[in-house]
């Protein structure tokens, strides 16, 4: 071999490890390469709105200050065909994160579900703006949902009802769920809440689990000590049994839409609604709030008794005096309202 040949082989060699190093070098910032920035801690949530393009993605994750290198993000993220499969969603970003990682992440969908704790709600309307917070869902299209007789018949439920769907608890629901999908999810955890034995105890007492979470949410509202529960449950059984009205002055409340009265007087007894149960008997057409499961399995397990009234102690320690007979109950009820006018509590 001449000196011009071996001088153009080793040359052609010297392009080849030179083209070789340098695409690992590429390789390496592109695909493997740390490209996450986070100041201030070690992970950061991104939320990439439904209806997102791949140059909306890119400018959120500007933006929000994640990526340290956008170009070499932006290269791999074609090369895997990222912006052919955006997925919204709610994602985890953490420091030392590289391109190939988040793409992978991103393009598959791998979401960071949210944590949603269903507690001390009484409307729908509550309900709905709690969810609205933690998730992309919409308050309204919830509502409208909820308020929607065809669609709440799916579940057995009517408009009054529904909200005994949604059982007290922490669920994890992923950022963009659907509304439609939100309230499906909600029904399998109620399906799962009302196991053979709690239907076992419902069928006991004579109610459906519609009608137990009803009388459920009045005696939690009764309630300031929840030991009292069983008892108080037990007072509102014997009266639906035996046919006598309710006469509980938290539907009275609920009609009025006024949960902050501390005194239920003579003029509000004669609101004309469905909740109003001095006026009609037997339960009103839904719940009053959301019950607690202590409340609700309260209901299931009432306790046995000949009571049939009950009124608040005029210590106003929350306790309640239990009667059997009206004459009884009339005596403590009197005690109670002179306890109210010395303290001038008069609504």
């Amino acid at each position: 071999m001449n000196k011009s040949g071996f001088l153009l082989k080793k040359f052609l060699l010297y392009i080849i490890v030179s083209a070789f190093f340098l695409f690992l070098i590429f390789s390496y910032v592109v695909v493997w390469m740390p490209n996450v920035r986070l100041s201030g801690g070690e992970r950061k949530v991104v939320l990439i709105p439904s209806g997102t393009d791949y140059r909306g993605v890119l400018d959120i994750l500007k933006q929000d200050s994640v990526l340290r290198h956008p170009v070499t993000f932006d290269l791999l993220a074609r090369r895997k065909h990222y912006p052919e499969f955006i997925h919204p969603g709610r994602y985890l970003f953490r420091q030392g994160m590289n391109n190939n990682m988040m793409i992978n992440m991103l393009r598959g969908g791998f979401q960071q579900p949210v944590k949603v704790t269903i507690h001390n709600i009484r409307t729908k309307e509550q309900l709905a703006g709690l969810v609205a917070k933690r998730l992309e869902l919409d308050s309204a299209d919830l509502i409208h949902l909820l308020n929607d007789t065809a669609f709440v018949a799916r579940f057995g439920m009517d408009t009054a009802n529904v909200i005994s769907l949604f059982i007290p608890d922490t669920y994890e629901f992923y950022w963009n769920i659907p509304a439609e999908h939100f309230v499906e999810k909600m029904y399998r955890e109620y399906k799962k809440f009302w196991n053979r034995q709690r239907l076992k105890a419902a069928a006991n007492i004579g109610l459906t689990p519609p009608e137990v979470i009803t009388l459920a949410s009045i005696v939690q509202e009764e309630v300031i000590h929840a030991d009292e529960m069983p008892q108080i449950a037990g007072v509102y059984l014997n009266r639906l049994k035996k046919g006598i009205r309710l006469q509980a002055d938290p539907t009275i409340k609920f009609a009025l839409h006024d949960f902050d009265r501390r005194r239920i007087i003579t003029k509000d007894l004669n609101i004309d609604s469905p909740y109003n149960t001095y006026k009609y008997a037997g339960l009103p057409p839904g719940p009053i709030r959301i019950p607690s499961k202590a409340a609700i399995d309260a209901v299931l397990h009432a306790e046995k008794s000949k009571y049939l009234y009950f009124c608040a102690k005029d210590d106003f320690s929350g306790y309640h005096y239990f009667s059997k007979t009206l004459t009884e109950h009339n005596h403590y009820a009197r005690k109670y309202r002179r306890a109210l006018n010395k303290k001038r509590i008069y609504r």
